[in-house]
């Protein structure tokens, strides 16, 4: 209803859910890089809404790094398959994604967290506890789900940032993946 339009039937549209910027003029330049993709991939754009949160329960760094959290409902505009909508879907996520990263104004602050018919990821630099009571849809009674996944780890060598957050778009892990010399090390002592 946040929408102001219909959903279509389960499998015929895809949610993105993202941290973007809070300063509306760089949320335009977001919301339209995502838009010219989209149509780029045959995909449709049926709405944006702001994901209800309540952030009363941050620690000042966290607080100080809070991104807007937004979802988009895409539309299989170009008649794909299930399996054709998910890779595009997935090619959608890179492409933005990539294009950001080479933008000043957009870089630091486009983070696509999942984008699937499937998966919808609520993640951020949350403690467990506050996971629930932050994103409001979580404690909303029609808010139903087949399956959760619940991962908490804490950084260990790298600064803790919303992005980084578990789980990271397709996995989750419970080691430190990014300290090549340590995997190294790892794998040759077996």
């Amino acid at each position: 209803s946040d929408l102001g339009s219909t959903l279509p039937p389960k499998g015929e549209y895809g949610v993105g859910m993202m941290f973007i910027d809070k300063d509306p003029a760089i949320q335009a330049m977001q919301r339209k890089l995502i838009e010219r993709a989209a149509k780029d991939h045959k995909l449709g754009i049926l709405g944006w809404r702001e994901v209800p949160v309540d952030n009363s329960d941050l620690g000042s760094t966290s607080l100080g790094t809070e991104p807007l959290t937004q979802q988009v409902f895409i539309t299989n505009d170009g008649g794909y398959s299930k399996r054709d909508f998910e890779r595009e879907l997935y090619r959608l996520q890179k492409v933005t994604t990539s294009e950001a990263l080479q933008d000043d104004a957009l870089r630091d602050s486009f983070y696509i967290c999942s984008m699937s018919t499937e998966t919808v990821t609520y993640k951020g630099q949350l403690t467990p506890a506050q996971v629930f009571p932050y994103f409001k849809d979580l404690l909303d009674d029609d808010f139903v789900s087949h399956m959760a996944l619940v991962h908490s780890r804490f950084s260990t060598n790298t600064f803790p940032s919303w992005d980084r957050a578990q789980p990271i778009r397709m996995m989750c892990h419970n080691g430190e993946i990014n300290t090549l010399r340590g995997n190294k090390n790892w794998m040759q002592s077996r």
